[in-house]
This record gives C-alpha cells, sequence and structure tokens, in this order.
C-alpha cells in the first residue's frame, strides 16, 4: 500500500470557468479563488492560501520551509498528517509548489501549463495566429 506522502502527484484537477464574470482576476481574493478551483472543501481551501503564503513567506525571507516541518505545519494549520500531504500532493500537482533539495517553493510550472494549453488552444484548434 503506498502512503498518501509518496503518492503520485504529477497531476491535478482544476475547474475551469468559461464566464467572463467569474475571473480569478475579478475577485476580491484571488488566492482563495483559485485554491476554491483546486479544492472542493471551503476548509482545504483556505488551509491551501495559508500554507502557500507561508511557502511564499518564508521563500521571500529567504529561508524555505524544509520538508521535515512538517509536523510544525499540521499543528499551524490544525490538520491530520494524511490530510498536509494530501493538500500538498495537490498543489505540487497542478505545478503552483515544487520540492526540490527537501525544500518547499513557489513554481512556475502552473503558468507555463495554462500558458502553453491556451496558446495550443487558440492556435491549432482555434487556427489563429499566435498573437493573443
Amino acid at each position: 500500500m503506498t502512503s498518501i506522502k509518496d503518492a503520485p502527484r504529477t497531476a491535478t484537477t482544476i475547474v475551469v470557468r468559461s464566464d467572463s464574470n467569474s475571473r480569478i482576476t475579478h475577485s476580491k481574493d484571488p488566492f482563495y479563488n483559485l485554491m476554491r478551483r483546486l479544492f472542493q472543501e471551503e476548509k482545504t481551501a483556505i488551509r491551501g492560501k495559508t500554507f502557500l503564503n507561508m511557502v511564499e513567506e518564508r521563500q521571500r525571507k529567504g529561508n524555505p520551509i524544509k520538508t521535515s516541518e512538517w509536523i510544525t505545519i499540521i499543528e499551524e494549520l490544525e490538520i491530520s498528517r494524511a490530510s498536509f500531504y494530501s493538500m500538498r500532493n495537490k498543489l505540487l500537482g497542478a505545478g503552483l509548489i515544487s520540492n526540490k533539495n527537501s525544500e518547499y517553493k513557489l513554481s512556475g510550472q502552473f503558468s507555463k501549463d495554462l500558458i502553453d494549453m491556451g496558446n495550443w488552444w487558440w492556435t491549432a484548434v482555434l487556427g489563429k495566429n499566435e498573437d493573443l
């Protein structure tokens, strides 16, 4: 049996909305809105946002969160180990964070993947020129 800590984290599901009024940039809290597209439960979305803010703050200060700090993190977020790793795996799978050298850091992979999908749709499917 695979433990959740070691579960595959190569991809995840995110809700895409076609209504222009649902754009994240129109939200009062875009970070929360993004997390609600990733996590089904509001509590998990809030925890995901909190964890990402922790990662961002520590990275900005030059002291990234170490993977070995998981006990401190689950205590601060008031969640179980399984819930933490499930949330973390979704963030890793979406490309929002990375785990390199046993440190959590924000990742640009999420943006790169969305740009790639958007450009493919625009050019290959819609037959438009590359200028969006």
